[in-house]
């Protein structure tokens, strides 16, 4: 299936402008919990999760708020959750994406550390074939990530089982500071997943077309009993790993050039490039400032969680 690029370029508006206002919260001394940014990772993020159907499932990370969105979770409780009010995801009991998630949107939390989500997701996707469901898992991981113990094992046994997943590896070049040529004796990770049986693939993470053409066969190919695709996405983390991260140990060289490959400046190019014009392109822009408005309104306006329930849901069986 084509990718709508008009709905594409909406997603990742969005997923700017939400993430944008969450930095602001925080800069402004309002946000409660910690903030990663996602400038830059709009294509990655954004590109798979709109190859998924309905009942499939995604286990994102801390720079995929895209996915979050385009998996329903409305920028109203992401920006709720930040600020820490009952109308969060997690009722105020958290205020960053460490403790987001939503199954009945088929979004399983994110566990801090990475890979940590990986096996998680591996194992949701062993269910659904043990189920008999038509059913695909999705998750990422970075390149740090890719290095670990947990990366290898996980792939191993959805190799081994065909588990129908998707795992999206974001080669941002940095796994919090130490840079993928210092952490890596082989930083080719696609060469790495292939030695464990997984097929493979590597896209510039910078283009939501490329990013969504590979996705959708990684998905068809796990729907129809293909088993696991590792797929390697080329993009660079704009910002530095959480928000009090001064970054400076990024070459300034290394930014300016992924400026240029801005994946919200290149999806315009090809908007343009199709004959979409200015003024539809400057209402999507208003519609998703406006909604993040709204948004804003509405997590400022929420109520504290009541302490009283503070352990509910703590403990499996709690109702």
């Amino acid at each position: 299936m084509t990718l709508d690029l008009v709905a594409a370029y909406r997603w990742m508006r969005l997923t700017r402008d939400v993430d944008e206002a969450i930095r602001t919260l925080w800069l402004t001394g309002q946000g409660v919990g910690g903030t990663f940014n996602q400038r830059g990772h709009e294509a990655v993020s954004v590109g798979p999760a709109l190859c998924l159907d309905e009942d499939d499932v995604v286990a994102p990370m801390h720079r995929d708020l895209g996915a979050y969105l385009v998996r329903g979770m409305t920028p109203h409780r992401l920006l709720a959750h930040q600020l820490g009010r009952a109308t969060g995801p997690s009722g105020g009991r958290d205020a960053n994406i460490h403790g987001c998630g939503d199954v009945d949107l088929g979004i399983i939390g994110f566990i801090s550390h990475l890979p940590q989500s990986l096996p998680v997701a591996v194992g949701a996707a062993m269910a659904f074939k043990l189920r008999g469901e038509d059913r695909v898992a999705m998750t990422w991981t970075g390149d740090g990530g890719a290095v670990t113990g947990l990366f290898a094992e996980s792939l191993n046994l959805a190799a081994l089982d065909k588990a129908p997943v998707v795992i999206v590896v974001e080669n941002n070049q940095y796994a919090y500071s130490t840079p993928i040529e210092q952490h890596s004796a082989n930083p080719d990770i696609a060469a790495r997943a292939r030695a464990h049986g997984v097929h493979a693939v590597d896209v510039d993470g910078n283009d939501v077309e490329a990013v969504h053409h590979v996705s959708r066969k990684a998905v068809n190919r796990a729907r129809n009993g293909g088993g696991p695709t590792v797929i390697v996405a080329a993009t660079m983390r704009m910002l530095g790993h959480a928000i009090h991260d001064g970054f400076e140990y990024v070459p300034q060289g290394l930014l300016e050039k992924w400026e240029r490959r801005d994946p919200i400046d290149r999806l315009l190019v090809r908007l343009r490039e199709e004959g979409v014009e200015q003024e539809r392109i400057d209402r999507i822009d208003a519609d998703v400032a406006a909604e993040v408005a709204d948004a804003l309104a509405f997590a400022h306006e929420s109520p504290w969680p009541d302490p009283a329930t503070v352990t509910d849901g703590v403990w499996a069986g709690d109702a």
